[in-house]
């Protein structure tokens, strides 16, 4: 597989952690802010409007404006920092539920992938099979908590790699034209999922996590996989991953379908 040629994007400022999560804190106010400033008829009006992505369309278009800024400040073209292995927590901070309800059995747990054309379902003896990489870096909560946590698993770029998706030939890539432009991804009961730019699902360290600390995952942690992404805010790094989907047309978002913005980048 050819390298990944990431389209050029400006080089992101240099933030702290703490100007990162004000920043985001006070995105994240934007919302309650406009509220508070228009009439009360005129927000019903806007509020009323048919829903686009699960937000009010013309709230959703304010959105839009936040993700462009964002992917434009916020790229993929950098590596997020990382930490000697004796810096990461021994206990990894648990947060949110979401899709990981209802009767599960790992020993019957497969992932499928699909695209337009194509389809196929891997086992984790496969997934195994393919390069193992260790991660250690600062994993990032929107709520305004990090923590330094340890990853191992397979990189999502050699998996598409090695079973040819992600492609519109279904081959490896002619170009980078060539790539669908979106990633879906579900839990078994769908009740969680998020939607990735091809880029950020190719980074270099997005990775499909089997391992936590050196062990196995559990499954408050998205046994028996999970998405760790290491350039997005944590809602992105699904727990208990069961599809895969390559489409050009973006692909739902739980969060997004809840006021948050699209790209959440670091």
């Amino acid at each position: 597989m050819e390298k990944e040629q990431i389209p050029h994007m400006p080089e992101r400022e240099k933030l702290t952690t703490e100007q990162q999560i004000r920043r985001r804190t006070l995105n994240a106010f934007a919302w309650f802010g406009l509220a508070s400033l228009l009439p009360v008829g005129i927000w019903k009006a806007l509020t009323a409007k048919p829903l686009e992505g699960g937000v009010p369309t013309a709230l959703r278009s304010i959105l839009d404006v936040n993700e462009t800024i964002a992917s434009t400040y916020f790229s993929n073209q950098h590596l997020a920092p990382t930490f000697a292995v004796s810096e990461a927590a021994k206990q990894v901070r648990v947060n949110g539920a979401a899709g990981l309800g209802g009767k599960f059995d790992p020993a019957t747990w497969q992932l499928a992938i699909s695209q337009p054309g194509k389809a196929l379902t891997l086992s984790l003896d496969e997934i195994k099979a393919l390069p193992k990489y260790d991660l250690v870096f600062d994993f990032k909560c929107v709520e305004g908590w990090s923590q330094v946590q340890h990853w191992a698993g397979a990189r999502l770029a050699d998996l598409v790699a090695k079973y040819q998706v992600g492609t519109r030939t279904g081959q490896q890539p002619t170009g980078e034209a060539d790539f669908f432009k979106h990633v879906g991804m579900e839990t078994p009961d769908k009740g969680y999922y998020v939607g990735l730019d091809i880029a950020s699902a190719l980074h270099p360290q997005t990775l499909l996590a089997y391992e936590m600390n050196g062990e196995a995952l559990t499954a408050p942690h998205g046994a028996p996989l999970r998405l760790i992404v290491p350039v997005k805010y944590g809602v992105k790094n699904m727990k208990r991953i069961s599809m895969i989907t390559f489409a050009d047309d973006r692909p739902r978002d739980y969060w997004a379908e809840r006021g948050y913005d699209y790209y959440l980048g670091l």
